[in-house]
């Protein structure tokens, strides 16, 4: 689909062009734990001195995420050449600091509903090089209802794609051929995707990738059926974005 041109673009594009040109060396260092659910890729690459930041959105009034892990940054630096900061910072939807971070990640729970000025920012955001990452906490189907819906009157014409087990997003850095689930037997996860003249610019799970047992606190999948393998998959959606 085509766009009109954004008012801004994602400061930190140039991350992603000088990460396409050294071919980044998307490469598992270390095997880890792969709990039957995946499978690392070996091999080396150059080092990287820049950091990634990944925003961690806050929206509507005050929705934001506190149970959607960020361990999977602390695993794309150790164990490939991603640099990725360890840590979200916490940034508004609405706010001119968006377009600093080439990744962002929003998740919650319940229902809610996007301001006017919020729905212009995401969409310059996407639109200008930016990358959500979007997965529903708990499962929670008002909060997918209400996310779809958002999309839907963001880019009328684009139609989100469920990703086959071919697409390079299970494959990345981790050879992901099905995942555990809270509920139900072992699966592909299901993925969906929206595209901008080509580009990938949004991956959704309405299942959940919050990878709770890694968010500390009181936090919990809730009843929700979150998939296992939602650490690694973080990892290769991370990765891909930076390099498509």
């Amino acid at each position: 689909m085509s766009t009109s041109e954004p008012t801004r673009t994602v400061k930190a594009q140039w991350f992603l062009a000088l990460t396409i040109f050294l071919g980044l060396g998307l490469v598992v260092q270390a095997s880890g734990d792969n709990s039957g659910d995946t499978v690392p890729r070996s091999g080396s690459g150059d080092d990287m001195e820049a950091e990634v930041y990944c925003a961690n959105l806050i929206y509507a009034e005050d929705k934001t995420s506190v149970c959607f892990s960020d361990d999977f940054l602390r695993v794309a630096r150790e164990e490939t050449n991603i640099q990725a900061h360890p840590v979200f910072e916490a940034v508004r939807l609405e706010s001119v600091e968006l377009f600093d971070y080439p990744f962002a990640v929003m998740s919650g729970e319940g229902a809610f509903e996007l301001t006017d000025e919020q729905l212009t920012n995401l969409k310059d955001y996407l639109a200008g090089g930016g990358f959500l990452l979007a997965s529903s906490g708990c499962s929670s189907e008002h909060w997918n209802t209400s996310f779809s819906s958002a999309i839907r009157s963001l880019f009328p014409d684009a139609e989100a794609v469920k990703l086959e087990a071919d697409h390079p997003v299970f494959h990345t850095v981790y050879e992901v051929r099905r995942s555990r689930y809270k509920s139900g037997g072992p699966r592909l996860p299901h993925l969906e995707a929206i595209q901008i003249d080509g580009r990938v610019v949004m991956i959704w799970s309405p299942d959940g990738l919050n990878d709770t047992d890694n968010a500390g606190g009181d936090c919990c999948c809730c009843g929700g059926n979150e998939a296992r393998s939602a650490r690694k998959l973080n990892v290769n959606i991370l990765a891909y974005a930076l390099t498509h």
